[in-house]
């Protein structure tokens, strides 16, 4: 049986995957050489490699404790 995942902690995991994708696409335009990593192929490296601090976002979310929160 799956475990629920909160809205945030997938929130933040979105953003982190399409943030740093976007920087690495950046990064390989910018660079001039688009191989980031030798063994992938070049169009594929910024997604494969945004996938890191993609799972370190989810993990860390994920088992950090959450405080309740009251209703003000």
């Amino acid at each position: 049986m799956a475990v629920p995942v909160e809205k945030k902690v997938t929130a933040a995991s979105v953003g982190a995957y399409l943030a740093s994708t976007g920087l690495l696409a950046i990064l390989a335009a910018v660079q001039g050489d688009t191989r980031l990593v030798g063994f992938l192929p070049d169009a594929a490296a910024p997604f494969v490699l945004a996938l890191v601090p993609t799972a370190i976002t989810f993990v860390s979310g994920w088992v950090t404790k959450h405080s309740p929160r009251g209703i003000a």
